[in-house]
């Protein structure tokens, strides 16, 4: 019956994952000491390459003065639940042809065949 309860949870997973239809790359802010200068400094350096993913977009027009319309829009990436994105990371997504860098938001919420975590367009490293 174990087995069964597997297979079901494999299949689960690859049916998620067949919706997968981007790629991401992670790159982080790695600490490097120089040894001559004994400085440690922040170096980009690439974590995660070429990870399957999807890009969901969500529009929405938030309460304000009325005199305004601002549009807000929610972006989420969808992952395997093993991969470890840290805060701050740049995550460099390609779907449907176009690359996008980004910026995790906020903690990624995690469930038993996949992980969502809230986006921000990339601006800068911190």
């Amino acid at each position: 019956m174990q087995k069964a309860g597997v297979v079901m949870r494999n299949r689960i997973r690859k049916a998620i994952e067949a919706m997968y239809d981007g790629s991401c790359t992670v790159t982080e802010n790695v600490k490097v000491k120089d040894l001559a200068t004994k400085q440690t400094n922040f170096v980009p350096q690439i974590t995660i390459k070429d990870q399957p993913c999807h890009i969901s977009y969500k529009s929405a027009y938030p309460t304000g003065d009325g005199n305004t319309a601002s549009l807000a829009q929610e972006i989420k990436l969808f992952i395997a639940p093993e991969i470890k994105i840290s805060a701050g990371s740049k995550i460099e997504v390609t779907q449907n042809g176009k690359t996008t860098e980004y910026t995790n938001s906020g903690e990624p919420q995690v469930y038993k065949y996949h992980q969502e975590i809230s986006l921000k367009l990339f601006e800068r490293w911190a």
